[in-house]
C-alpha cells in the first residue's frame, strides 16, 4: 500500500492501539506492572543488538520484527515518563519533529548544501551550539569502543578537524604500526591502541564502516572454523591429534570452498 490518507489513518490506529496496549500491560500484567528505567535499559541494550544482527544477515522479517519489539521499548518508557509526570509520548515525538527540522535548515530553512558532508557537518555545528557540550561530549560513553573510534573521528570531521586524504591516513597506520612494534612492554597496550584508533580512520576514508568489517571477519572465521571443528569430528579423533599444519590445511579447504 502506498502512502495515501487511508494508509497514514491506518498508522495512527495501529499507534494508537499499541499505546491502548501499553495502557493494559501495566495496569494488569504482573511483569509489565514491575518494570522501572533501570530494569529496561539492560532488555533495550539487549533489542538493539538483535536489530543490529538481523540488520547483519540482511533478514528483512526479523528486521521488522525486532523493530517492533524496540517500538515496544519506546513506548514503554514513554509511558513510565507519563507515571512520574517527566514526559509522554507527545512530548517525545514532538521534541524530535522539532529537532529535525532544526538540523535540516538545508530542507526547512533557506541554507544551501551541496553534499552529504555539508549536511552533516551543519546538523554537528548546530547540535553543538544547542547542548552547549564539548564537541566529543555528545559522544556515549557506553558506545563499544570501536563504535566510539568511529564517532569521534566523524565528529572531529564535522568540524573540520581531519586528515586530507586516504594517503595519509595510510602513513599514519605505518607510523603506528612501527612504534607498536619497537615499543616496550610498557607502552605495547597504549601504542595498540593508537594503530587500531588508527586503522579505524583510515578505513572511514575508504568508506568502509571498520565495525561492519570486523563482524564480517568474525562470521568468516566462524565459518571457517566450523568447518575445521566438522573435519576433525568426522576423522573420529580428537583436536589433540592434529598439528597446526594439518588444522591450516583444513582452513585451506573451508577458504577454497568460498566459506
Amino acid at each position: 500500500m502506498e502512502n495515501t490518507p487511508l494508509k497514514h489513518e491506518l498508522i495512527s490506529l495501529e499507534f494508537l492501539r499499541l499505546l491502548n496496549i501499553m495502557e493494559d500491560l501495566r495496569a494488569q500484567c504482573p511483569w509489565d506492572k514491575k518494570q522501572t528505567f533501570d530494569s529496561l535499559r539492560y532488555l533495550t541494550i539487549e533489542e538493539v543488538y538483535e536489530l543490529s544482527e538481523a540488520i547483519i544477515e540482511k533478514n528483512y522479517e526479523a528486521i521488522q520484527s525486532e523493530l517492533g519489539d524496540l517500538l515496544l521499548h519506546v513506548v514503554f518508557y514513554a509511558k513510565l515518563g507519563s507515571e512520574t509526570q517527566t514526559f509522554d509520548i507527545y512530548k517525545i515525538l514532538h521534541q524530535i519533529c522539532e529537532k529535525l527540522i532544526r538540523r535540516h535548515p538545508h530542507i526547512y530553512g533557506d541554507v544551501k548544501v551541496e553534499n552529504e558532508e555539508d549536511v552533516k557537518r551543519n546538523w554537528e555545528l548546530i547540535k553543538h551550539k544547542e547542548e552547549k557540550k564539548r564537541i566529543l561530549g555528545g559522544v556515549s560513553k557506553g558506545l563499544p569502543a570501536l563504535i566510539k573510534a568511529i564517532r569521534i573521528q566523524e565528529k572531529a570531521k564535522g568540524v573540520g578537524f581531519d586528515f586530507e586524504n586516504a594517503e595519509q591516513t595510510w602513513q599514519k597506520v605505518l607510523e603506528e604500526l612501527h612504534e607498536l612494534r619497537n615499543a616496550t612492554p610498557e607502552k605495547q597496550f597504549q601504542e595498540l591502541g593508537d594503530l587500531l584508533f588508527a586503522i579505524v580512520n583510515y578505513a572511514r576514508f575508504l568508506g568502509i564502516n571498520a565495525d561492519d568489517a570486523l563482524e564480517a571477519a568474525n562470521q568468516k572465521f566462524i565459518r571457517r572454523f566450523n568447518y575445521i571443528e566438522e573435519q576433525v569430528e568426522q576423522s573420529q579423533k580428537s583436536w589433540k591429534d592434529f598439528n597446526l599444519n594439518q588444522l591450516n590445511e583444513f582452513w585451506n579447504q573451508a577458504k577454497n570452498k568460498g566459506l
